[in-house]
Parts: structure tokens; sequence; C-alpha cells
């Protein structure tokens, strides 16, 4: 009887750590390398063809040129004429969306057609910077008005819309971003409200929707799938910082951090809710993290480690659940990893 018994226990432990395994998905890892010249690469997205985009510059930083990484070739789309130009968002035909200094050295939002950059406008003072685009070209931002506040626009069909805010005061101290924008047109960022709080929104057919928080009157959400899940990080009631995702039905679920007193920001999400960002551990040290539905794993952990290199942020996560982070040398070295789960 005990035999048997202690043979029943084996057999439950052997599956519960089997099940454990498979739900814990393991990825391959490749440093992408730097384009011919460059010393660093930052991405910041990726499409469902892996094309990844972000910044590519020499080793000490002064500079940066938008790229777009295709199947081992780099393509370098430069700036609007001043000396640095990041790409945050890509879509499924390998359009990119960011901002860049001029040669008056104002920041600038653009998109992109073939290899140029386009300069979408502001909102009437003289700046602006893009976040995010959709696979119909829509590329949402924040841009300068004429009162010299920050407001979320909308470009869309060759306007930029101004998107307005959840109350904010006016003035250039009060930012007021869109920072995601899905294929159904629906607009997610955050904004300051009338009474100072800090609060994350979607946008939808003019209309702005104020979204919960984790407890607190600070929120920032970043990125936006097509079923219309938020992420981004919100403080909570015991002044926690977490990654969250927020659900159309008005719900919003603290998906915790890596350790008693980390803090977790959501940079992406994909359609089926998995989410990566960037995660502060107990030791202050900053690391990527995958958040499949149960918990939040250090992407460190999930990859064969190539010597030397820390990965420190998740920016992008595609369908097919590849993952675009940063990876840092000891020496202070940049380049962009891309990830494929196994």
């Amino acid at each position: 009887m005990k035999t048997s018994s202690l043979r029943l226990l084996l057999c439950l432990l052997l599956l519960i750590t089997a099940s454990g395994f498979c739900a814990t998905h393991t990825y391959t890892m490749i440093d992408i390398g730097v384009p011919a010249g460059d010393g660093f690469t930052v991405p910041r997205a990726i499409n469902a063809s892996a094309q990844i985009t972000g910044a590519a510059g020499p080793a000490n930083g002064g500079s940066s040129d938008v790229f777009v990484y295709t199947t081992g070739t780099f393509a370098n789309l430069g700036t609007l004429g001043g000396n640095s130009a990041i790409a945050n968002a890509i879509n499924a035909s390998g359009q990119v969306a960011g901002y860049s200094t001029n040669a008056s050295g104002a920041y600038r939002a653009f998109i992109s057609n073939g290899d140029q950059l386009i300069d979408i406008g502001d909102l009437g003072g003289g700046s602006a910077v893009a976040y995010g685009i959709n696979d119909a070209g829509q590329a949402v931002g924040s841009a300068v008005t004429k009162d010299g506040s920050n407001h979320p626009f909308l470009y869309s069909n060759g306007q930029m819309i101004d998107l307005g805010t959840l109350g904010s005061p006016q003035g250039g101290q009060w930012w007021n971003s869109a920072e995601g924008i899905n294929n159904s047109g629906v607009v997610t960022g955050y904004g300051y409200t009338a009474d100072s709080g800090l609060a994350a929104f979607t946008w939808s057919n003019g209309v702005m929707t104020q979204l919960p928080s984790l407890g607190s009157d600070w929120t920032e959400a970043y990125a936006i799938n097509n079923n219309g899940q938020v992420t981004g990080i919100s403080q909570t009631k015991n002044g926690a910082n977490h990654a969250y995702i927020a659900y159309p039905n008005g719900k919003i679920k603290d998906i915790g951090a890596i350790g008693k007193y980390g803090t977790t920001w959501g940079f992406a999400i994909n359609d089926s809710g998995v989410v990566v960002g960037q995660a502060q551990l107990d030791n202050g040290a900053v690391h990527a993290f995958v958040y499949n539905g149960k918990k939040v794993q250090d992407l460190n952990n999930l990859v064969k480690a190539d010597a030397g290199w820390t990965l420190i942020d998740a920016r992008g996560i595609n369908n097919a659940g590849q993952i675009v982070c940063t990876g840092e040398d000891t020496n202070g070295n940049l380049h962009s990893f891309l990830l494929t789960p196994q």
C-alpha cells in the first residue's frame, strides 16, 4: 500500500513538473548585429514578418539613424536632417513611425514612405513625436499645440488630428500622449486629468475613455492589441509600480513583478495577450521580461546565455511570439536581439 501510494505521488509530481515545463516557452536568441560603421542598435518594434526597427549609431551615442532590419540586412532610413532619429513602431508592410530632429534641432514626427522619412507636421507648436502605427498607416503620438501644451494626436489620411485630453491643465509641463493604435483605429495613451492625476485612456471615434488603475492616480498606457487589450504601468494602492493588462470590459489585471519590491513596465502586447517589457529587480538591475498569463518571467532565464550580454528590455512582440530586446554587454555596448519561441 505504501509502495503504491509512493508511486502515485511520484507520478503526480512528474505530471506537475512536465505541465509547468510545457507552459514555459524557451527562446532561441540571435544578435542581429549593427549596420556597417555603427556601434549600437536599440530595437523598438517587430512586425509579423520579423522586420525590426529602432535606432542605430556610433558607439559614443552622439547621433542615430532609423534602421529597418529584414532577414540579415539593414536599411538605413537616416533622419529628417538632424543628428538623431528613432523609429518606435512598424506595421505589416514595413512602414515605420517615430521622431527625428530636423536641421533646426526641432523634434518632428515622421512616417516612412519606402526608404524616405516623411515629416507629418504638428498641432501648431512646431514639435511632434510619433510612437505608434497600424496596418492602415495611421500614426499616433504627441504634438505641441499653439498654446504650448502637449496633446495626443492621430495622423490619418494626411491630416494630424488633436485628440484632446482628459482635462489636463494647459502648458508644456503637462505631458499628454497617444502611444499605440490597433488595426481598428482604437488609440491608447496617457495624460493628465483636471486634478493633475496621470491616467491611461483609449480613444475611438472621437470619444476618449479613461481606463481603470491599479488603485492610485498614476497610470500610463503604452500599447494596445487588436482585441483592445492595453498594457503599461500603474501604481498600486500600496505604492508598487506594476505592469497591467486593461480589458475592453473595464477590468484591469495586475501582472506583478519579479521579486518582492520589483517594478515592471509593459511596453508591448500581442493578440494572444502576451506582454513584454522591462522589470527592475529587487537589487536595482533592469532585465527584459515576458508575461504569458501566469507570471512575469526574466527573459534572461529563458534563453541560452550569450556570454557577456544581458537582456535589459523588451520593446516588441509579434503574434508568432517573437520578441525584440535590447542587450547590454559588460562594456555598456547595446545590440538588438531577436528571440524566437522554441
